[in-house]
């Protein structure tokens, strides 16, 4: 069971070949004054899984959040356009990180953990910041863009893994999972 109403995990997974019934879990994402992103995406991910793991003890329940980090700054999905404009005119550029974190729920057992992967910008001009902005794409996504779609012609280079930066690290959720006797693959 997907804990998420992200289209992208739901690509992920299925790219396994698995098959999983989705059931968005409804928890309060506010960051909490001082919290690290790696606390806080550690703690939506638990949150959301344990929200069904607790109506369905029987499911095996993946649940995740991502967030964006440049300069110090958490950047997390834009709330419009002139907000996406302005987290990639800060991305432009630079390097920043993506923390994903994962929790895994079977029943009274549980596992998750935290990916950080580090994705340098080539440096945007405006017109290409506009345009993307135009296209939409970028406004469900923490850091306002999407490395699988149109964004990814403003990633230079990625350094961990790439599949973090989409949603969900598989190679992570994949080695919870067999944690909890579960074989994904």
């Amino acid at each position: 069971m997907l804990a998420s109403a992200s289209p992208r995990r739901r690509e992920l997974l299925a790219s396994l070949g698995l098959t999983f019934t989705v059931e968005p879990a409804d928890v309060d994402e506010a960051v909490l004054p001082g919290e690290r992103p790696e606390h806080l995406v550690s703690r939506l991910a638990t949150a959301k899984a344990e929200a069904l793991a607790d109506r369905h003890p029987e499911a095996l329940v993946i649940a995740a959040d991502t967030t964006v980090v440049v300069e110090g700054q958490v950047i997390n999905k834009p709330t419009d356009a002139a907000e996406n404009a302005a987290f990639l005119r800060l991305l432009s550029g630079r390097t920043h990180d993506v923390y994903t974190g994962h929790a895994l729920r079977l029943g009274a057992a549980s596992e998750g953990g935290v990916v950080r992967t580090r994705v340098r910008f080539r440096r945007l001009t405006d017109g290409e910041i506009d345009r993307y902005v135009r296209s939409g794409e970028g406004l469900d996504k923490a850091g306002g863009y999407a490395i699988q779609g149109l964004g990814a012609a403003h990633v230079a280079e990625v350094e961990g893994s790439y599949t973090n930066v989409v949603g969900l690290s598989l190679p992570a959720v994949v080695e919870a999972a067999r944690r909890l006797g579960v074989e994904l693959v």
